[in-house]
């Protein structure tokens, strides 16, 4: 592929396979943001108190978490296009019978069977859009960000003006978009083979036993503790008709969307994840308080309200990336259990919260809250040492480097390549294998293994054996053309640019003649969000650093080069 051909690769040009899934997730993600606007309502047309209306999110929560340990269980057995159908039949079915139903009790019945399918569908519906997507595994995670953003932001808006016409238009309006879901993924996902490995039903529980995943499902509990809280009883006290209660749970995720994609991840790259969640948690430890100090003032819940959406986005994403950095278990089965854990906490939290505010008044659930964020902290406190081993030193999971294949003999000073898992990866070590032979230097090829986190969500590009499969691979082609080269894995979980700067120490390790890249195939958008790897590795590599790509020599990276690939990119 040239280098015109991948600058003209959208991620917006995907199988239809991809946009069926992906707009099965915007429904999914509007979710609660078409619940919350009706809340009151619902409450005064069936008659009854914001605590039986909360059971809502009992219900649907504590589903949700004991469903999670089952799921990996279900999916590596089924399949995931199978997992994905039923769990979206699930949302069609109970959400359309919670639209029919006349009682606040069968609403809450049919919002546990809700919660099933919503389990079933969160567990593959992002696997499915990578293994789908055309545009690679960059172009799969911008479509799945945007799914994301979409359905956070649209879903209080189109809540509050079904809400506006009936509390039942929420629940209908869900059944109806997945039942078109629903249709479009039978028709055009492909069925796909059955997971080579079986995941056992214990496995999420016996990861609970490692320390750092129990430490952190259990901050994410006092987490979603307050998070639930404040989305359970916020619409009471802002007075609020349907159509201005979406409007208000709009603006606020907007601003979970924006920061959980954009913002998240250059504060963890800058700060480290866990300076960045103390301090977040802190700010919605003040943001409740101020709920609660101010709960018969409108104006100032919903200004809090809004503004916790920055923080709860910042915090949805860093949790999710800190149980990925201290968990010793493959992906699925981490995400299993810390999902269980956390969703726990939110599922128990607005049931209690409603027994607190009949007890005393409306105001004590949100001090309560505003406690548990401040828990959290301590709780996260006890477990920095596993995180910050993980991001740094003694752990680097988050960007460490694996020898595939010889080591190499001493006095070792290579031109390195650093590659992906895309098209121009051949091309790249080719134009790399060229540089190194006429330095009379040998080659290192080394493959870049990604694990994205988006949201609440971890997927990996490829596991560890096809990572190293594909180091062997270019070996092989280039032991056949008499080249000699070494082979290294460089896993980077979520921050792009701590994996360039690991790959600069390196380079000095090796005392590397020279460092060669490609162009990045992720873009500027996501770049800005996540950190360049490229430009980490120019800043920080004590060597040249030279782009390659197929139609042109290879040429020293400077900071005007490297401006002028961002707008290429651009």
């Amino acid at each position: 592929m040239s280098a015109s051909e991948a600058k003209a690769a959208s991620p917006f040009r995907q199988p239809r396979a991809v946009w069926a899934v992906a707009f099965a997730c915007v429904i999914s993600f509007m979710g609660i943001g078409l619940v919350d606007p009706i809340l009151p309502a619902l409450g005064a047309s069936l008659r009854a108190t914001p605590a039986q209306v909360s059971l809502l999110f009992t219900s649907y929560l504590v589903v949700t978490a004991v469903a999670m340990l089952v799921v990996g269980w279900v999916s590596s057995r089924l399949g995931a296009k199978r997992t994905l159908v039923i769990g979206l039949a699930l949302i069609v079915v109970f959400a359309a019978l919670a639209g029919l139903s006349g009682s606040i009790g069968g609403i809450v019945g049919f919002r546990a069977g809700w919660g099933l399918g919503n389990a079933l569908f969160i567990a593959t519906s992002l696997s499915v859009i990578v293994a789908s997507a055309s545009g690679g595994f960059g172009g799969a995670i911008i479509l799945y960000e945007t799914a994301l953003g979409l359905g956070i932001a649209v879903g209080p808006l189109l809540g509050g003006e079904l809400g506006a016409i009936s509390w039942r238009g929420p629940f209908f309006g869900v059944a109806v978009l997945m039942a078109i879901a629903l249709v479009a993924t039978l028709a055009f996902v492909p069925r796909g083979s059955k997971p080579a490995h079986r995941t056992s039903l214990a496995a999420p529980l016996r990861a609970l036993r490692h320390r750092g995943l129990a430490t952190m499902g259990v901050m994410a509990l006092l987490y979603n503790w307050g998070f639930f809280t404040m989305l359970g009883y916020a619409p009471y006290p802002m007075k609020l008709d349907a159509h201005h209660l979406g409007l208000v749970f709009t603006g606020w995720g907007l601003l979970v969307a924006a920061f959980s994609v954009l913002v998240a991840p250059r504060l963890q790259a800058r700060f480290g994840t866990a300076k960045v969640l103390y301090a977040n948690l802190a700010g919605l430890g003040i943001v409740m308080a101020a709920i609660a100090a101010g709960v018969d003032t409108p104006e100032v819940v919903i200004v809090a309200v809004i503004a916790s959406g920055a923080f709860i986005g910042i915090n949805n994403t860093l949790t999710t990336q800190a149980v990925m950095l201290v968990s010793p278990v493959e992906r699925p089965i981490a995400s299993s259990a810390y999902g269980f854990v956390r969703f726990i906490g939110g599922g128990l939290a607005p049931f209690a919260a409603g027994k607190l505010a009949e007890a005393s008044n409306l105001g004590v659930p949100f001090y309560v809250g505003a406690g548990a964020f401040l828990l959290a902290i301590a709780v996260l406190a006890s477990g920095h040492k596993l995180v910050d081993a993980a991001e740094h030193t003694e752990a680097p999971v988050r960007a460490g480097l694996e020898r595939v294949g010889r080591a190499p003999a001493p006095e070792y000073r290579p031109v390195i390549v650093a590659v992906a898992a895309n098209e121009n990866a051949e091309s790249n070590v080719d134009a790399a294998a060229a540089l190194a032979r006429s330095t009379a230097s040998p080659l290192e090829v080394v493959h870049l293994r990604e694990t994205a986190v988006v949201e609440d969500q971890a997927v990996d590009a490829e596991d560890a054996e096809q990572a190293r499969a594909r180091v062997r691979r270019h070996l092989e082609r280039l032991a056949e053309r008499g080249i000699a080269a070494t082979g290294q894995v460089l896993t980077s979980v979520g921050d792009h640019a701590a994996a360039g700067r690991v790959l600069a120490e390196h380079a000095a390790e090796v005392s590397a003649r020279a460092v060669a890249v490609g162009r990045s195939p992720r873009g500027p958008i996501a770049q800005f969000a996540e950190g360049s790897f490229t430009s980490a590795l120019a800043h920080h590599a004590p060597c040249t650093v030279v782009f390659v790509r197929p139609d042109s020599p290879p040429h020293p990276l400077t900071a005007d080069s490297l401006e002028g690939l961002r707008r290429q990119s651009a």
